[in-house]
């Protein structure tokens, strides 16, 4: 018979069967109970063990069904042979050290200006959520499996709201939704041809996911009208991804003849030419009206895609982004994606879907327009007041960033002011870091200021602590070059 060394602890938390078996696989696996060897019957080793008969047949049980032992009609239980683990070099008993996670960077964030940030107080919690308890209590169909493609009010709701506040000309069944643009960008690189280009400097994040998912990307210089059509032209590019409503990170409008020679582009090869056009932040223009859509422009087959996302206009949590596909483009997407699952949960889309069709959408939009005008015209003036002629500021008509420009000589990068700031405990980016082919095109000292989760309150220490930041390091700067 054979001999067991399972010792089992009645004061653990662990019950004896589950004990038992955790012994016993631990024994074979390691090759100490040999392979056709028959268990001890279970009265016998309930009995040695002094545990009940019930305790040895769920240990025996699991081990059965877990392909440990074979059971035997009226013959018992016997050890399955358990292929040895192969070794790898190196290897230890010990567990593996994990890398450490890395330290902050800096003291603490006193003052966020990262782009990413929005006021989350803005955020109507009460509306929203009494939208989603009425529809926990009255729709619990919401929680089958729902349309891959998103469901259908919300996508009904987008419509109406994009053709009456953008100029969006689609049908529902055109409407794509996802987690996240960078999520529905994977799923549409496959369906475009050849190389995709790129706004220089631009969306990092999309360049990345791009080229994840097998386009090449090429560099195309943005100016005063965004995206040089010239220089995309005069590139191998199949599709572009612009963001003409308020190019990132610049804050520059492409104007309405640069938006149509951009659809010409696209217009002289169809179905070989396609613009991706990502409207992140157009609801947030504030002296005038935002320019039409560039998918409104071309119609509901022409060669754009339209992406945009609540992330900017809700709350980034709200993992709620859409696309519009040309029709040409649905029978590819349904043959590709029509298996997947949905990505958003059906509750938070019918949420939405509610929220847009009776109004709320809309006027949350126009309490969220006044409140970010606001500080953004209370921010500028702070800064214009603490930097005065040695900084200028850039693309404060619309959006949620502006860019900060200093001037004068000797002005060190915009890297190193960046840095020097964060030591201060504000955060912000250098423009620099969004050139896509090197930043020796980016105008020197110029920093992007976001202000989306800037406390109203702190706008005017901000604009001070970064003053003498900034300063110091144009001094230190100075005195470097000047020692040399």
């Amino acid at each position: 018979m054979l001999h067991l060394t399972a010792a089992l602890d009645p004061a653990s938390q662990v019950p004896l069967y589950e004990q038992l078996y955790r012994s016993i696989a631990q024994e074979i696996s390691a090759g100490a109970l040999p392979a056709g060897a028959r268990m001890p019957g279970k009265r016998s080793l309930a009995e040695a063990l002094s545990v009940s008969v019930n305790t040895v047949d769920g240990a025996y049980q699991m081990l059965a069904a877990e392909g440990y032992l074979a059971s035997r009609p009226r013959s018992g239980f016997y050890v399955q042979e358990y292929p040895a683990r192969p070794v790898l070099t190196g290897e230890t008993n010990r567990p593996p050290e994990l890398p450490a996670a890395p330290a902050p960077e800096g003291p603490p964030v006193q003052y966020d200006l990262s782009t990413s940030g929005v006021d989350t107080r803005l955020f109507p919690a009460r509306t929203w959520a009494r939208l989603q308890k009425e529809l926990l209590y009255t729709s619990p169909g919401l929680l089958a499996r729902g349309d891959p493609q998103g469901e259908m009010e919300l996508r009904q709701a987008l419509a109406g709201y994009l053709e009456e506040y953008r100029g969006v000309r689609c049908a529902p069944e055109q409407i794509i939704v996802g987690a996240g643009i960078e999520h529905l960008l994977s799923l549409l690189a496959p369906l475009l041809p050849g190389p995709a280009a790129v706004e220089d400097p631009g969306y990092p994040r999309a360049r990345q996911v791009l080229e994840n998912s097998g386009r090449p990307c090429r560099f195309v210089p943005v100016d005063e009208g965004g995206l040089s059509v010239a220089a995309l032209a005069a590139s191998d590019a199949a599709v572009c991804y612009v963001t003409p409503s308020h190019q990132f990170p610049t804050g520059v409008t492409m104007p309405a003849p640069r938006r149509a020679e951009l659809l010409g582009w696209a217009a002289r090869r169809p179905g070989q030419r396609y613009i991706i056009e990502d409207d992140y932040d157009s609801e947030f223009r504030f002296d005038t009206r935002p320019l039409p859509s560039l998918q409104g422009m071309a119609g509901a087959d022409g060669p754009v895609v339209y992406l945009s996302t609540v992330a900017r206009s809700l709350a980034p949590g709200i993992r709620i982004a859409y696309m519009v596909l040309p029709v040409h483009l649905l029978p590819a997407w349904r043959q590709r994606y029509s298996l997947y699952s949905g990505t958003v949960g059906r509750f938070e889309q019918q949420t939405l879907a509610r929220f847009i069709r009776e109004g709320y959408f809309t006027r949350h939009l126009a309490r969220s327009r006044v409140a970010y005008k606001a500080r953004r015209t209370a921010l500028a003036a702070a800064l214009e007041d603490a930097f005065g002629p040695a900084a200028s500021l850039s693309g404060l008509h619309t959006g949620l960033h502006l860019l900060l420009r200093l001037r004068g000589k000797n002005i060190p990068p915009d890297t190193a002011l960046a840095a020097a700031a964060r030591q201060a405990g504000i955060r912000l980016s250098a423009l620099s870091s969004y050139y896509m082919d090197g930043p020796s095109a980016c105008p020197p000292g110029t920093l992007v200021l976001g202000y989306g989760a800037l406390d109203d309150a702190l706008c005017a220490p901000l604009a001070a602590a970064l003053s003498d930041t900034l300063k110091k390091a144009c001094t230190a700067a100075s005195a470097s070059s000047s020692s040399v």
